[in-house]
């Protein structure tokens, strides 16, 4: 081997034990986030690995080795003289505070999922069939709400729904809202909270997700105009001012005939905000790393969900907003337009 060729490969397994690092380091932070160690060390500030262990009912010796490597990965600080551990600001934002707009300790668990569902996927690649939404691990429910909720929590009231014509003032009035594919509904009990006037109904064909959206609406204090109904995109009830679909049209089956049930269902006035991750067109623009992290939750969850469905179009999480402008208007919207846009979603708004 070259000289040339030697180093790049040098570069090259650095680069794969940095990734390793990574891999095995998120293990590490879903564990921290399930046992509370996060939150404790929040919570008291600098502390011993003895002192985490006693606040949180663990073990010492697992809690300093999980602490070593939580500094080792730049996840948590180390003092060395006073043989100390402690967040930073930063780090409490991201690992700690579920109400902070870095949270990302949900994503872990999205991730997690990956690895657990491994097999059904492999089994779907040699099929061609599906793996549907709901043959997944629990922990892709809980943490795709979790990882979803800090930039809904940080955009939808302040930009999403303002970059939208006419619906801010319908919304502060009262409104009829759908929201469609809600999951354990984040999205709907925010809007419900906002706009108390206003009636919002989260659907999902995922019972479970509606059982824990309901809980989400009762502990939030807005039950009086935040319900939840097991339905699918294609055949939920009702006449609307909104219809909202929140990190989910690319996941259906049938995304086309969606979009012709959400124009059926709106009002001649009506609105239909889609919020999807953010993509180019060409597939070259993706290849970054949030489209790293986007293409792989669509190889193991986004486009197995739609291919387990009818028609399974299989448009995927890096759909782009040509492809995603082709299906709206298919269902027969006559205007759409990107209202807006995060480094992680574009906001689509679409009019009969």
């Amino acid at each position: 081997m070259s000289e040339g060729n030697q180093d790049r490969l040098n570069a090259f397994l650095g680069k794969m034990v940095g990734d390793l690092g990574a891999v095995a380091t998120g293990a590490l932070v879903v564990l921290g986030d399930r046992l509370g160690l996060f939150k404790a060390m929040r919570a008291a500030g600098r502390l011993s690995a003895a002192e985490l262990a006693t606040r949180t009912g663990t073990h010492e010796r697992y809690v300093r080795e999980w602490l070593s490597g939580q500094a080792a990965a730049g996840y948590v600080e180390y003092d060395d003289g006073a043989d100390q551990f402690y967040l930073s600001p930063e780090q409490e934002m991201v690992f700690a505070d579920e109400d902070s707009p870095a949270f990302m300790a949900g994503a872990f668990e999205v991730m997690a999922s990956l690895w657990i569902d491994e097999p059904k996927v492999s089994e779907a690649f040699r099929s061609g069939k599906g793996v549907g939404w709901h043959d997944h691990s629990t922990c892709l429910f809980r943490g795709t709400e979790r990882f979803f909720r800090p930039g809904y929590n940080a955009n939808l009231i302040e930009s999403w729904l303002p970059a939208l014509d006419g619906v801010l003032e319908k919304l502060e009035h009262g409104a009829q809202v759908a929201d469609v594919g809600c999951g354990h509904g984040a999205s709907t009990v925010l809007m419900a909270r906002a706009f108390p006037r206003s009636n919002f109904t989260g659907f999902d064909y995922h019972s479970p997700s509606i059982e824990r959206a309901c809980k989400a609406a009762e502990l939030a204090g807005v039950a009086a105009n935040a319900r939840f109904q097991v339905a699918s995109a294609k055949a939920y009830p009702g006449t609307y001012d909104l219809v909202t679909f929140f990190d989910c049209l690319h996941d259906m089956g049938d995304p086309a005939g969606a979009a012709a049930h959400v124009h059926q269902s709106l009002k001649a006035d009506g609105t239909w905000m889609i919020v999807e991750p953010f993509a180019h067109d060409r597939l070259s623009a993706n290849l970054n790393p949030v489209g790293r992290v986007y293409y792989a939750a669509s190889t193991m969850v986004c486009t197995p969900a739609s291919l387990s469905q009818e028609v399974g179009l299989g448009l995927g999480a890096q759909a782009g907003e040509v492809k995603l402008r082709q299906v709206v208007t298919a269902g027969g919207f006559t205007r759409f337009r990107r209202a807006a846009e995060t480094p992680f979603n574009m906001i689509l708004e679409a009019r009969p």
